[in-house]
């Protein structure tokens, strides 16, 4: 099944999504930290109150995560480009939740960054609180699959050797459309692109991550605990604009979207 967190009305509703529709969840306004896999399935479908997808304003698929998790150097083609060995420890940075915005909204380039960049990933969301999970268990705490746009400021990313500078601007991360169960998709081999003004820059499979989501939640959980509605960033694959020859930095007037097979895309307008 595939879920959306949406305005409509000016109320806010969890939906299921239905082909073009969204059949919304009684008693659900956002997917977060009440959201566990057992509320998803019992939730009762309100089909009389149905509206049609392009109707109402898509937010970020988890609104209000207690944590959003990014892991950088992931791909191994990322690396490569790079020209940095292969880590042996995830590399960590934070989000918040004001870096999230939805998946069709305006992606706003700040006044003050003049090298803005574009990082395709797939987002992992939490349904099962946990603390020190082993990884042959971590599966059971996914809640779903989602796409993210990972917007990075290259010129504060690199103002000194911690990245978050550059990665937590608020109102910079695509999040969405759709939050997708496990089972859905094979998280080992699905596709994964960027196409920015109709040029694909991005192409890889999540089979090239180095550190898989199990491990990741592993990982995560031997230091913090995760909770429902907790966000995981996996990383991007090779072909970032900052480290092409020239560079490729967004602009006013783009349009950026990031796809994941048997996920769904975030479509973007870059403005000024």
């Amino acid at each position: 099944m595939a879920y959306a967190t949406y305005r409509h009305g000016g109320n806010d509703y969890v939906g299921e999504v239905a082909g073009s529709r969204l059949i919304p969840l009684s008693g659900l306004t956002e997917l977060g930290i009440t959201t566990t896999p057992d509320v998803l399935s019992t939730a009762t479908r309100d089909e009389s109150a149905s509206v049609e997808i392009g109707q109402v304003t898509l937010l970020p698929v988890v609104p209000q995560p207690s944590k959003v998790l990014c892991v950088g150097l992931n791909y191994r083609d990322h690396v490569l480009e790079t020209k940095r060995e292969l880590p042996s420890y995830p590399v960590f940075f934070p989000k918040y939740a004001d870096s999230l915005i939805g998946a069709h909204d305006d992606i706003v380039l700040p006044p003050e960054s003049s090298e803005v960049d574009f990082e395709g990933e797939m987002a992992v969301v939490i349904g099962r609180a946990g603390r020190r999970i082993a990884e042959a268990d971590a599966l059971d705490h996914v809640l779903g699959y989602t796409v993210a746009n990972d917007i990075t400021m290259r010129d504060f990313q690199y103002k000194t050797h911690q990245w978050m500078q550059g990665k937590a601007w608020d109102a910079s991360t695509p999040l969405g459309p759709y939050l997708v169960t496990p089972g859905e998709i094979d998280v080992d081999t699905a596709g994964i692109r960027t196409v920015l003004n109709g040029e694909k820059m991005q192409e890889s499979d999540l089979s090239q991550l180095i550190f898989t989501v199990p491990r990741l939640i592993a990982t995560i959980s031997t230091f913090t605990v995760l909770r429902p509605g907790d966000v995981i960033l996996t990383g991007t694959p090779g072909g970032v604009g900052y480290r092409r020859d020239p560079k490729v930095l967004l602009s006013d007037g783009d349009r950026v979207s990031v796809e994941i097979d048997g996920i769904g895309a975030t479509q973007n307008a870059v403005t000024a």
